[in-house]
């Protein structure tokens, strides 16, 4: 029906009642439970580094907002939907809901608006551009021909409607009963029909289909009848390697690239080198539509994956395809986690966010069988990956289902131990993460690993650090034999020492030793073209620039991190960095830039459910620069310059921490 376009468009005209933003939660492909708050918190960009239930933080998160939430497609999960609005809302009297769904949720408060079919018949539309502004109103498309006679001009642009076409059009799109889908996959094939053609090949189908199509309790709506024969008329119009590979892309949840739909879908009758062929035939068909924003990635509407899939289970082929989509995923985050210290890392990052869906399904699918090496592995590399793109929940949760059970020693177990305790203490949880740091040492010792050695050191020593033991994080992590960096995943944890150590000499007034070894590790940063620790390394290096009194070297190396930060994704390193250029604004003198970045700041680590990782440090290093402001500008003036920057959008607060002025 369009509903999503149209809650897409209702929600773009009222973007400037919501200054915290308009934010769509794509539901679609959600399958198991307890997902659908997860998924709102990443869409919202949440960093979330608690361990709490999902919806708690959420809710509080949101307690002060002014925000539109769109939830797509909600059928899936319904009731966990109308779950977490119910709570949402009862938290949260900032936030307004618009949800799509073929059934109302039930909420308190909601209103339903029933999304009907296109009209038909002449007079409701918009004057075709070919007419005369002051035609009669008899002689205007209705909207349902209108969007015929769009596509079917994107089919052949020189087509031309005379009387005798636009009744016919008309008669189409009454069979079609205004369903805007149905009429879209109709305008299609006008590649091979003429008008006339196209009609009498609806009628035929329709007249003698449509009471075979029912649902279970044999009440389906004439409307849903209309669709589904549709939908199967155009199946069967299309060549049997077309039919194949439609029903082999219902695996991909979100989004897929044509490599992917290679590997995944190829095989039998459906040569490797014939699938980008066959795909772009179906987008020609709108059977698969292409990404708005992406031309490189392609995606089915819900209705038209759902009979794929249905063919695909009648060919006895769902189990064999979803293997293989695992097994594509599998081996898109192994190749990720061996070149992750790299100079690609910032394309891998982008790649992990835009394989989400995907990279989830797989992961459901190999935990299916947590005893299996599949699952082991993919929960150590995708979550890995998850961990340094900001999603430590679904980390979290695929590396507990599959650290319960018992491993054979090797570097799979290694890598799921360490990344587990990484986890855990960027979550706070530091008994937690020093606990798997410390079987993650074991597990490479007993593989004889020293690199992945010095990379669990860096968990035992940033655990203690976490716990305020600065002098034994020191100590622990300066006796460590530096080796030469790592390309794969263990080059993280190398990195990650380096920095820890970093921090934790200048937390406990070393700030000549902090220096020595922050730009010796950015120096290995560079050369390897690591960005992800750049960031914290850039503003400690600026940190020890204050120590120096060069506030204009401070500066300069803050904001580089939070360009490094921001490249990556890294909120993290976002919301360190911009403490550490707030400390170089304050020690410069330029008090309300300083304060209105307080208002910033507060913005980023809100998204990490955590103010200052509950440092004691970091804490009262920042509790020590407000009260500095307060001092010189005097709390009125504070108030007003923190509530400037806290009331910019968090793209807009970032752009004024990289300005070169206070623009």
């Amino acid at each position: 029906m369009g509903k999503t376009r149209l809650a897409a468009r209702a929600a773009a005209r009222a973007r400037g009642r919501f200054p915290d933003g308009v934010w769509l939660v794509e539901l679609s492909w959600l399958r198991g439970g307890g997902q659908v708050p997860l998924s709102v918190m990443e869409a919202l960009g949440i960093a979330d580094q608690t361990t709490g239930p999902v919806t708690v933080e959420l809710c509080e998160w949101a307690r002060d907002k002014r925000l539109l939430l769109i939830l797509d497609s909600c059928e899936p999960v319904l009731s966990e939907c109308a779950t977490l609005i119910g709570n949402l809302l009862a938290a949260a009297p900032g936030v307004r809901v618009l949800a799509t769904s073929r059934q109302a949720l039930g909420v308190p408060g909601e209103r339903v608006v029933r999304v009907e079919p296109l009209p038909v018949g002449a007079g409701s539309g918009p004057v075709p551009p070919d007419e005369r502004s002051d035609a009669p109103k008899a002689a205007r498309r209705s909207d349902a021909e209108a969007l015929f006679v769009e596509r079917a001009a994107a089919v052949d642009p020189a087509l031309v409607l005379d009387g005798a076409d636009r009744d016919r059009v008309t008669d189409i799109c009454r069979l079609l009963d205004g369903i805007p889908l149905a009429i879209e996959l109709a305008a299609a094939r006008l590649e091979s029909y003429t008008l006339e053609q196209l009609g009498a090949a609806l009628g035929d189908r329709l007249g003698s289909r449509l009471d075979l199509l029912v649902t279970a309790d044999g009440r389906a709506p004439v409307r849903h009848r209309t669709l589904r024969t549709t939908i199967g008329w155009s199946n069967e119009l299309c060549a049997p390697v077309e039919r194949l590979l439609w029903a082999r892309l219902s695996v991909f949840a979100g989004t897929f690239t044509a490599a992917g739909a290679t590997w995944v879908c190829a095989g039998g009758p459906l040569p490797a080198d014939e699938v980008e062929d066959v795909l772009l035939r179906l987008t020609q068909q709108s059977i698969v539509l292409r990404h708005p924003t992406d031309p490189d990635r392609f995606r089915m509407l819900d209705t038209v994956r759902e009979y794929g899939a249905d063919w695909l289970r009648e060919l006895g082929e769902q189990e064999a395809v979803r293997q293989r989509h695992r097994d594509h995923y599998r081996r898109l985050a192994r190749a990720a986690c061996s070149d992750w210290n790299s100079g690609r890392q910032v394309a891998w990052c982008e790649r992990v966010l835009a394989e989400h869906a995907n990279l989830r399904a797989a992961m459901d699918h190999a935990l299916a069988a947590p005893g299996r090496p599949a699952a082991l592995e993919m929960a150590g590399s995708v979550g890995f990956l998850w961990r340094h793109c900001g999603m430590l929940r679904d980390a979290q949760r695929c590396l507990d289902r599959v650290l319960a059970e018992d491993h054979p020693p090797g570097q799979d177990l290694v890598r799921a131990l360490w990344t587990r305790s990484v986890v855990a203490l960027s979550q706070g949880d530091v008994e937690v993460g020093l606990d798997f740091a410390e079987r993650c040492a074991d597990a490479a010792r007993e593989v004889g690993d020293p690199v992945a050695i010095e990379s669990a050191v860096c968990a035992i020593g940033g655990g203690a650090m976490l716990h305020g033991r600065l002098d034994e994080a020191i100590d622990v992590m300066s006796r460590v034999s530096r080796r030469p960096m790592s390309v794969d995943w263990r080059g993280a944890g190398q990195m990650q020492l380096r920095a820890s150590l970093a921090l934790s000499q200048l937390l406990s007034g070393r700030p000549g030793e902090a220096r020595a070894t922050a730009l010796a590790a950015r120096a290995e940063s560079e050369r390897c073209g690591e960005q992800w620790l750049r960031s914290a390394l850039d503003g400690m290096i600026a940190q020890t620039d204050l120590a120096r009194g060069d506030t204009d070297a401070a500066q300069a190396h803050a904001r580089d991190g939070v360009r490094a930060a921001r490249l990556m994704h890294n909120t993290t390193g976002l919301a360190l960095s911009l403490d550490f250029l707030l400390s170089a604004l304050v020690d410069g003198g330029d008090d309300r830039r300083a304060a209105r970045l307080h208002g910033v700041s507060r913005r980023v680590w809100e998204r990490l459910g955590r103010a200052q990782m509950n440092s004691p440090g970091l804490v009262a290093a920042r509790r020590a620069r407000e009260e500095t402001l307060r001092d010189r500008l005097g709390d009125t003036a504070f108030e007003q310059a923190y509530a400037e920057g806290a009331a910019l959008s968090y793209d807009e607060g970032l752009d004024y921490a990289l300005a070169p002025d206070d623009a």
